[in-house]
């Protein structure tokens, strides 16, 4: 959560950046937001509750000019949403921070500081890190790089933090452990982020550190910088390939509805290494083929929307590769006993890549004794595919909504290509098939662009859910993940509460909710439960339940002012999924509209989950 800019200029104010760069993260956190930026007489700081724009007027309002700043967007995890808990946070006018994580065992620091003399003005983790580095730097004869990394030690938790100093108005160091960090470079001129769309504007090249780095940096670049080991270390330069209209809006009205329209084109970019060459192990890595030639099972960790194509991935392995698959929510599975196989491979699902639960997971997992991983992701040189030891990258571009859209639709298509070549390595795909995958796969943005076309009849139905206060989802079988995706897309935008289950569970408790003011979602397509699901929809009916139901041309549904229908096209078959996913995100979108809420930026929620 949260978004942290820096930046070194060799005269001109850094202050347009710094506001810029965090407007472009402001996904990542807008609880608060504030910069401090080194001057003269002192660090000037300026702090404003709410979006950046209050933070920005107020800093034109002050004057604020300065050729070295940090900034922060801040998702409130220690002390509610304040001008004294929003950073950065001072030390003695001295030691300026802004900081990203979690600092787990900040109570224990908070009271050995406040034994060492230092007063608290807020309730965040991250003043600790604050007091801490100003109390080693006034120890260390005001050598900012050793006082971080003596200070560092004494962290536990995950962190990316950019320090300044009013004593030093050349430098900045920054450090992470566990949360994302780059360092970009430009024409005499030296920024830091958490995401590469803070600097896409200012410049494309681009260093990760990883976890562990401490790095000394000026307007020149990095000075010097270690690893966790404490050893001499450079990080490759690379030329970021984002961009900078995939970070726009263009003709949107928000993000999330041009993400939703740009599905088509992600999902034909991101099948494009299955079509082009087939469902062809070396997709996923050099060694994938005697990696998945040596396992006998699959366990997959996420969170959230990507636990959701997880789920709906274990239909596809298990079907047409027929291997075991386990689906587990990554920030549970460390936390029991769990019995290791050698020969299982280990799937993490992540937008972001930086998913700290889905990460520490991973970690878990391979300290158990798991040797082989995979990452599906759509953020290129983020942690988990740098841990794992086969990736396949999502090529949805750039997703800014909250609410993840394009990065999931695109997950699936990843996911059904590890079904079909893991059953084609395991004797269950033979030459046709695969060709009839292929052409299934080659077809499925057209089927999608369809789904996209059917909006205004979503429009109308959204109308009448935005005043009801809650909704169920149903859906059977492979369309059941869909359901849930469904009543999560809902909650997190609209604020309505929603709930999804199997269809057949219905009438084993979630039937007592049905009346006349709880509209039920249907998936229901063309497949081998049709008939079950239209029995599941007749005990809705039969309570005077309303029903809203994707369903596909070819099925045999009656509507009246009880059952409403949208039909997509054709049934499409085992990507069927992927485009109903569509209805249900186009449903959120304009009940959110309906309602007036904020679509890519909804309450208490933030892009890139980087705490626990």
């Amino acid at each position: 959560m949260c978004g942290i800019v820096g930046g070194i200029r060799r005269h001109s104010n850094i202050v347009d950046f710094l506001t810029d760069g965090l407007k472009r993260l402001e996904y990542r956190g807008y609880d608060s937001s504030g910069i401090a930026v080194h001057t003269p007489d002192k660090i000037a700081r300026v702090r404003r509750v709410g979006r950046v724009q209050n933070m920005q007027d107020a800093a034109t309002a002050k004057g604020l000019t300065g050729s070295l700043g940090i900034g922060h967007t801040r998702w409130a995890t220690h002390g509610g949403v304040t001008e004294p808990n929003a950073h950065p946070h001072i030390s003695g006018g001295l030691i300026a921070v802004v900081h990203n994580g979690i600092i787990e065992n900040f109570e224990s620091e908070k009271a050995r500081l406040q034994n060492l003399g230092y007063e608290f003005e807020s309730q965040t983790d991250t003043e600790v890190i604050a007091h801490s580095i100003k109390h080693e730097y006034m120890n260390n004869g005001g050598d900012l790089f050793l006082a971080v990394k003596q200070a560092a030690q004494n962290f536990h938790g995950a962190y990316a933090i950019a320090v300044i100093a009013h004593d030093n108005p050349n430098e900045m160091v920054v450090a992470r452990m566990g949360c994302p960090l780059l360092v970009a470079f430009g024409d005499d001129e030296t920024f830091i982020a958490s995401d590469v769309s803070a600097v896409i504007a200012f410049t494309r090249k681009i260093s990760y550190l990883e976890d562990g780095d401490i790095a000394l940096l000026n307007a020149d670049g990095i000075i010097k910088m270690i690893d966790k080991t404490g050893q001499a270390v450079n990080r490759a330069v690379k030329t970021s390939s984002i961009s900078l209209a995939s970070l726009e809006l263009g003709g949107y009205n928000h993000f999330m509805q041009k993400e939703i329209y740009e599905q088509p084109k992600a999902i034909s970019d991101t099948a494009e290494v299955f079509l082009d060459g087939g469902f062809d192990a070396i997709n996923f890595g050099e060694n994938a083929e005697t990696i998945f030639k040596d396992i006998d099972s699959i366990k997959i960790l996420a969170c959230g929307t990507s636990y959701y194509s997880a789920l709906t991935a274990k239909y596809w392995l298990e079907s047409i590769a027929k291997i075991r698959t386990d689906v587990e929510i990554a920030s549970e599975y460390r936390y029991r006993d769990v019995i290791a196989n050698p020969k299982e491979l280990i799937i993490t699902i992540s937008q972001s890549g930086e998913t700290l639960d889905t990460m520490e997971a991973l970690k878990f997992a391979q300290n158990q004794g798991h040797k082989y991983s995979l990452s599906i992701c759509n953020v290129m040189e983020s942690a988990l595919p740098r841990a794992s030891t086969l990736v396949l990258y999502t090529r949805a571009g750039a997703e800014i909504g909250v609410a993840s859209t394009k990065a999931f639709t695109t997950q699936l298509v990843v996911l059904f290509g590890l079904a079909v070549t893991l059953g084609k390595l395991r004797g269950f795909v033979d030459e046709a098939m695969e060709q009839d995958f292929i052409a299934q796969l080659r077809h499925l943005p057209n089927d999608v662009q369809h789904a996209l076309n059917l909006e205004p009849q979503i429009v109308a139905w959204a109308s009448k859910f935005a005043a009801k206060p809650s909704a169920l989802f149903l859906g059977r079988g492979i369309h059941y993940p869909i359901a849930l995706e469904g009543a999560l897309k809902l909650k997190e935008i609209t604020y309505i509460h929603a709930e999804a289950y199997p269809a057949g569970e219905l009438k084993h408790g979630p039937l007592a909710l049905v009346d006349d003011n709880m509209p039920v979602v249907v998936i229901a397509p063309n497949d081998a439960l049709l008939d079950k699901v239209k029995a599941n929809m007749q005990e809705v009916s039969a309570r005077g339940g309303e029903l809203f139901v994707f369903t596909d041309l070819d099925t045999e549904f009656s509507a009246d002012d009880k059952v409403h229908l949208i039909r997509t096209p054709r049934h499409i078959g085992v990507l069927s999924p992927i485009v109903h996913t569509v209805g249900v995100q186009l449903l959120s979108y304009h009940c959110a509209l309906a309602k007036g809420t904020d679509v890519d930026k909804p309450r208490n929620l933030a892009k890139s989950v980087t705490v626990e």
